[in-house]
């Protein structure tokens, strides 16, 4: 991003603003004036902002219980989930939106939601970029005037101009995409994918193998009338597509309860990606599916843990994009040419030297990721100091799905273990200072309490499967429950994929689950689950999924208790969590 001219203004003795005149970029125009709500902590709008009422529901976040609506909302960038461009289309139509967004930088997933409802629905509101330090500065003001002549109104102003973009390349095809000769979805489409490529800087675009798609979650109205425009002009996808876990089980739902209000509209929008060409793979982990990519290939996936684990794990590249791009990029096979699809672009930043605790157990990957998430922010990490770890894929996807959690990066590095840190030095960012942080028992003692804020160790449900569980994950946990006995208070429930569930390997050990008492939920993931699928009486639910542990408080209004994966069978057994941390952290 361009460097940003200086500010002007003071704070009094008492460090009450007088004047702030601040520049700032603008990558949507417009003006607005409102009450400002500040917070230096990235949010995730998915999970952290109720779309049908902008009332915050991240129980970790500073705002938590504060409303975005009508008010200018500044975070230093966005973090988490690919959805949270779909939560920031349903607030901009149901008019819950703030009334203009800045950013200490650019945030991808939170821009092209607004670049949606504009282009598609005619609703916007002003984005802007502020450099770190003018961010910093408007911490003080208690309201806020944005556009162009904003200099002119008392208070805090941020006065706009529009944000320069490097021209871009475009082949023939490319300009016909734009004029519309194949057809109107098409050019919607590549229009979009050319505003974004111009945000990321990228020369040109490029020919993308694979989409993974996450836009199919329905999170209301907004993402279903979006869906089904694509289908009205006729859209195809061009390449190859998946589907992410969906918001229900899409052949039981009815059965489970799901009061149709919600299970109609959440059917009616898989139905309408699986009518662009996407295949119904309806899971979250599409790296555990037939024709997953390789080391090298060029894709364009959302849902965060596909992305971290794409990148991180397969050494596949592709940017972390939003929902509703995915799909545009799906039907012209085009993607910009900028970040991790680029040898640049995945290189570390920081480094994290992780002091390992004697004793873990599988718990600490999801520790670990969400501290080191917690830690490097938008910057990509190379951690050091597992080399003697020999982590499995399922513990490598349980560090990514935290770390994409508390993270806005797309991607990390383990020295020694992941492909292209094979050689450390290789994957760190030339002509850089690289900072070195620490991760140590306390941090990760830290992380174990900030993902166990229930008070009580009464459990009534083990939430099991986000990301969806693997087959060896079905075998591991049929092994710990051998000879065991289900506490009939305690319900437990795993999700994971039909491809999965149905698979030759996992079958006997899915029937001795199933005699245990194990539920399995196909199609959807805990992200999306509520009522009924939880039962009412659940007050407090324990899960192995650092990820999970996060956002469910917020998601179902329920208390988490986190731990290993022995811990959630000896909880769902007893019908109670462990009194405390595992003794490998005390």
């Amino acid at each position: 991003m361009p460097e940003l001219p200086g500010r002007a203004g003071q704070r009094t003795g008492a460090g009450r603003m007088t004047a702030l005149h601040l520049q700032a970029q603008s990558w949507t125009e417009g003006r607005a004036a409102g009450e400002l709500l500040w917070s230096d902590t990235p949010l995730s709008f998915w999970g952290g902002i109720d779309p049908a009422t902008g009332t915050v529901i991240d129980q970790h976040h500073p705002l938590c219980g504060q409303s975005v609506r009508d008010r200018v909302l500044a975070l230093p960038s966005g973090r988490g989930s690919c959805t949270g461009s779909s939560v920031m289309l349903e607030l901009l139509l149901s008019g819950n939106a703030p009334r203009a967004l800045v950013l200490a930088g650019v945030d991808d997933i939170l821009l092209l939601g607004v670049l949606v409802a504009q282009r598609m629905f005619g609703r916007s509101i002003p984005v802007l970029s502020l450099s770190p330090q003018d961010y910093a500065a408007l911490e003080g003001a208690a309201t806020v005037h944005v556009g162009p002549d904003a200099g002119d109104a008392p208070g805090a102003s941020l006065i706009t101009r529009t944000a320069a973009v490097p021209p871009l390349a475009l082949t023939a095809r490319d300009q016909a995409l734009l004029a519309g000769a194949e057809g109107r979805a098409r050019q919607v489409a590549m229009e979009i994918i050319v505003r974004m490529a111009g945000v990321a800087g990228a020369p040109r675009l490029i020919d993308i193998r694979q989409v993974h798609v996450d836009g199919c979650i329905y999170t209301g109205d907004a993402c279903l009338r979006f869906a089904q425009q694509l289908v009205d002009w006729q859209g195809r996808v061009a390449v190859p597509t998946s589907l992410n876990a969906i918001s229900v089980d899409r052949c039981g739902w009815r059965g489970q309860g799901v009061a149709p209000a919600f299970g109609e509209p959440a059917e009616a929008l898989a139905q309408a990606y699986v009518d662009l060409g996407a295949a119904p793979t309806y899971t979250c982990a599409p790296y555990l599916l037939n024709g997953a990519p390789r080391l090298g290939e060029q894709i364009a996936w959302a849902e965060s843990n596909a992305v971290i684990y794409a990148n991180s794990v397969i050494g596949a590249r592709t940017a972390k994009y939003p929902d509703f791009l995915d799909i545009l990029m799906a039907l012209t096979g085009r993607a910009p040419e900028a970040g991790c699809h680029l040898d640049q672009g995945r290189k570390a930043a920081m480094r994290i030297a992780v002091d390992l605790p004697e004793g873990f157990d599988d718990s600490l990957y999801p520790l670990l990721g969400y501290q080191a998430g917690l830690q490097s922010g938008r910057e990509i990490p190379l951690l050091a100091g597992m080399e003697s770890t020999r982590p499995v894929a399922d513990d490598l996807r349980a560090f990514g799905a935290a770390f994409a959690t508390s993270s806005a990066a797309p991607m990390f590095h383990i020295a020694g273990i992941t492909p292209e840190a094979r050689d450390a030095q290789a994957v760190m960012a030339a002509g850089l200072a690289i900072p070195t942080q620490r991760i140590d028992r306390a941090a990760l003692l830290n992380a174990w309490h900030e993902l166990n804020p229930a008070r009580t160790r009464q459990v009534e449900l083990v939430a099991l499967g986000n990301p969806h569980f693997s087959i060896r994950e079905i075998v591991w946990l049929a092994a710990l429950c051998a000879g065991r006995t289900r506490h009939a208070d305690t319900d437990v429930v795993v999700t994971t994929s039909r491809f999965v569930l149905d698979s030759p390997e996992a079958a006997g050990s899915v029937a001795a689950l199933r005699a245990f008492g194990v539920r399995f939920v196909v199609d959807t993931c805990w992200c999306m689950v509520q009522e009924p699928v939880i039962a009412p009486r659940v007050r407090t639910v324990m899960t192995n999924s650092g990820k999970y542990a996060h956002y469910a408080p917020g998601l179902t209004g329920r208390q988490t208790r986190f731990g290993s994966l022995a811990d959630c069978v000896d909880a769902a057994c007893t019908g109670q969590a462990p009194e405390g941390p595992p003794d490998w952290l005390r």
